[in-house]
């Protein structure tokens, strides 16, 4: 049986880890290397490194940080932030990621996956959508987050697996950073369109809500978090004891 995944996230702004409530208000962390060796000493599966500012502030991702990043871990490193070509995929593969993770591009560029795919393989590229509730319906939203694109949610994420993308990260906007619980409808919506592993990103505020999560829907693959595991409020090593206690499959 496979086993499930606890992804750690560094958000990373101007080379610092940060973190805040519903995309805003972020306060700093600390640095994304020391973070990332810390999680790859203790029980993490993979990492996921975001440069959250560089879509927004139209630059690439800060690459020196990220190759520090990447010589420190020993466990998948997906990395994101500022991606719009293929070039910058081959950059980012180059400094040490195992996989890249898109989502303002692949709405600028809807060529992005299917190239990427062709020259690294679909396990390669993956499509992170940041969702949030608009009047009722599920919107992409690009730029960290901050516009909203109108783009119903469900239908492009489909599409983008269609055109090659490997592997869904569903950004909760609506619960990220609240720590009440993954967005288990909008989990269960793509879920349902999708055959690729599906990681569920925020709202995560306990042992129990990633119990509930696996519980409630199998066909997620994995639980990513922030703050909880930033400041010490759950340790990955506790949160698979329990997941173990409770029959969910995972690696201790």
């Amino acid at each position: 049986m496979i086993t499930k995944r606890i992804i750690p996230c560094l958000d990373v702004r101007n080379g610092r880890v940060v973190k805040g409530v519903n995309f805003q208000g972020l306060n700093d962390v600390n640095s994304p290397v020391e973070l990332a060796k810390f999680y790859s000493d203790n029980g993490a599966d993979e990492l996921v490194f975001y440069d959250i500012t560089a879509s927004s502030d139209g630059r690439k991702i800060f690459t020196d940080i990220l190759r520090e990043t990447a010589r420190n871990v020993f466990i998948p490193l997906t990395v994101g932030g500022g991606i719009s070509s293929v070039k910058d995929f081959e950059r980012v593969l180059s400094c040490g990621a195992d996989k890249v993770s898109v989502n303002t591009g692949a709405i600028s560029n809807p060529s992005l996956i299917p190239e990427a795919a062709k020259l690294y393989g679909s396990q390669c590229v993956v499509i992170s959508a940041d969702v949030k509730r608009v009047n009722g319906n599920f919107h992409v939203f690009a730029r960290g987050g901050r516009d909203d694109t109108g783009i119903e949610a469900i239908g492009w994420i489909r599409k983008c697996v269609e055109n090659g993308a490997g592997e869904v990260v569903l950004n909760s906007i609506d619960t990220d950073g609240v720590k009440r619980g993954f967005d288990l409808e909008m989990l269960k919506a793509v879920c349902e369109v999708v055959s690729v592993p599906v990681i569920a990103s925020g709202g995560a505020g306990s042992i129990q809500d990633f119990i509930t999560l696996f519980h409630e829907i199998p066909r997620v693959d994995a639980g990513l978090a922030a703050s909880i595991f930033h400041f010490g409020e759950v340790a990955i090593r506790d949160l698979k004891a329990e997941m173990f206690k409770q029959n969910i499959p995972v690696r201790l």
